[in-house]
């Protein structure tokens, strides 16, 4: 049987049916047709499908949909205003941390939460925030380098 969820997805309102046990993954790629989350593991190991709720990083193959009645939802999608990019997406591209981009949108989204609570952080937080998101490309630091390009920019949203 379907269940109807509703919630904020990067500032508009959508419902979507779910299935019980449905994942939030499933329900933003399927049910809303946001495919930036990645699927990657499906175990809430590897970080592709990060996405913010209620302004906390969470794993959308691991997340409950109907948890998210009424949440906040945000991806990389909604990042984008108007023709300008967010600072960590052009942060990302200027220190070339994004090879194959499939970890991207986590890298990213994982950052955001962490530059929304601390502005300013300090390596050591960067890479403790994004230590749940698997990079088999960089080695990581380009990533970390941007994120705290990002956090010294002066343009915040």
């Amino acid at each position: 049987m379907k269940t109807p969820v509703q919630f904020r997805l990067n500032d508009q309102p959508v419902a979507v049916f779910v299935d019980g046990g449905d994942n939030l993954l499933t329900a933003l790629r399927d049910g809303v047709g946001d495919v930036t989350p990645k699927f990657g593991c499906g175990q809430g190991a590897c970080g592709a499908c990060t996405v913010i709720v209620e302004g906390e990083p969470r794993l959308a193959c691991i997340t409950l949909a109907e948890a998210c009645e009424g949440a906040r939802v945000e991806t990389l999608a909604g990042l984008r205003r108007g023709p300008d990019l967010h600072p960590l997406q052009s942060a990302f591209m200027e220190h070339f941390a994004a090879q194959c981009g499939f970890c991207t949108p986590g890298m990213i989204m994982a950052a955001k939460a962490l530059l929304d609570r601390n502005p300013r952080p300090s390596r050591e937080e960067v890479v403790e925030a994004i230590a749940g998101n698997i990079c088999r490309c960089t080695g990581y630091e380009p990533i970390i380098e941007a994120i705290l390009a990002a956090a010294a920019s002066a343009r915040r949203y």
